[in-house]
This record gives structure tokens, sequence and C-alpha cells, in this order.
């Protein structure tokens, strides 16, 4: 119990010293990692999975990923600008992929690094349902919650050292946390391993982003309810998972969908 309240009153002093917040809903989180940091290993570790994954060579449907990237892409940028935030994207290399897999998933690394796996497209079924996967995982990098992720596990797991020094002294522990940090190799489809605040507010800052982009907010409603109905067996029950539940989830899009609603341009 002490060990618990130690950790719990470490996390509170980092977090009042090394906070940033996160667009649009203005949560604070802990962030103590460098962007330049994320952002070198974010690229270093995109070009080493694209070396040892297959990309697509179907064209039709890795031109829509990268459509439906782009837009939303644009969006994000558009909204950035509007807050007189661009500098916080200045040295993003959007980039956006279609990898060939059975799994069921999508992410995106810091600077715009997105990969789409074809075992979601069927789930996706339209150009509208990919955007709403990709906003989804497009905000998780904009809201840095791989940042917030990381710089809890380093406390946890390191006592809050340098990402640097975490990659020189154990390579491979720091490698696992980005690999978790960003469902990179999950099979747990879009449902990837955050907290369920930050999963509730990648699917605010996601649907916004998707409707800026000229794609219907609604569709997410139903991606979501086809993501429920193809799912084996029975899902555990909401306590157990640090997920919103389908049920929810699709609760409190609704709730958000006529907020969004307001960014929608029809293309």
């Amino acid at each position: 119990m002490r060990r618990h309240r130690n950790f719990a009153a470490l996390l509170l002093a980092l977090l009042l010293i090394y906070c940033s917040t996160v667009p649009i809903t203005g949560r604070k989180q802990l962030s103590l990692i460098p962007q330049s940091e994320m952002l070198a290993m974010s690229y270093q570790q995109y070009g080493e999975f694209l070396k040892t994954n297959k990309v697509s060579a179907n064209q039709q449907q890795t031109a829509m990923v990268k459509r439906a990237g782009e837009r939303i892409q644009k969006a994000v940028e558009d909204y950035f600008a509007q807050k007189g935030l661009s500098e916080q994207l200045k040295d993003y290399r959007w980039e956006f992929n279609l990898v060939e897999s059975e799994d069921v998933n999508a992410w995106c690394m810091p600077g715009g690094k997105v990969v789409v796996y074809t075992g979601i497209l069927p789930i996706a079924q339209t150009e509208t349902g990919l955007a709403v996967v990709m906003g989804h995982e497009i905000a998780h990098a904009i809201a840095e919650h791989g940042n917030e992720r990381m710089s809890q596990q380093l406390v946890a797991q390191m006592g809050g050292v340098a990402l640097a020094v975490a990659l020189q002294n154990k390579p491979q522990e720091t490698q696992a946390l980005w690999m978790t940090a960003y469902g990179v190799g999950s099979q747990v489809g879009v449902l990837l391993p955050f907290s369920r605040t930050q999963e509730s507010e990648a699917d605010h800052l996601g649907l916004i982003f998707m409707a800026m982009a000229g794609y219907d907010p609604n569709e997410s409603v139903n991606f979501w309810q086809r993501m429920s109905s193809g799912k084996e067996g029975q899902a555990p029950p909401e306590f157990l998972s640090t997920h919103p539940s389908d049920q929810t989830r699709i609760n409190n899009l609704n709730k958000l969908i006529p907020e969004a609603m307001q960014y929608y341009k029809k293309p």
C-alpha cells in the first residue's frame, strides 16, 4: 500500500512539473519526454516496421488509405492553425501506409506515422468508415497519449529516467514500452492499450478531425456497432477493461456527434 501511495505521490509531483495540455479537451497530462526524442524514435521504429512487414500492393485500397489520411492531416493542421498551435506540428512528417495483415488493427506513431492493416478494411467498409479508424488513431498521437503512457511507465518501471538513458541502459524494455504504447503488433484491433480516459478523448478528437475532413461523424456509431458484432465470444465486463465497452463508447459518441457536426464540412 505504501508503495502505491509513494508512486501516486511521485506521479502527482511530476505532473505538476512536467505537464502538457491536450488540444480540444484541455486535459492536463504527464509528459516527461521531449517531442524531439519522441519523433526521432518514431521515425526510426516506423521505418523498421515497414522493412519487416508487407506493404499492400492493392492500389485502390492504398489510395483510399492515403486519401483519407491526407484529408484528416489537413483537418488537423487547419485546427491547429486556427488555435495558433501550428508550431506543435512543424516537425511532423506525415505518412500513411496499408499493410497486409489479417489483424484488425491500425495505429499512429508521433509525427503522423500511420499504418492501417488490411484486416480492418472489411469492418470499415467505406472510406468514411476508414476515416473513423484513422481519425481515432491520429487523435491518439495528436493528444500525445503515447508520450503520456510511456512517461507513466518510465516512472513505474525505471524511476522516471530520461528516454535516452532508458534506451541506453535497458533497450529491450524500452522498446517493449514503445510497442505497447502505440499498439504495434497488437491483435485487439483499434482498442489499443490506452486508458479509458485516453480512449474517450481519442474518440472525441477523432470525431472533430474526421468532420473537418468532410466525413460524416454519424458513421462512427455504425463502425463501432460493426466492431461489436464482429467480435468472437463474450466481451469482458467493462470494469475489467481499460477501454469503454462497445455500448458505452457508442453512447458517448452519440453525445459527442452534435458538437462534431458543427465542424462537418461536406466535400
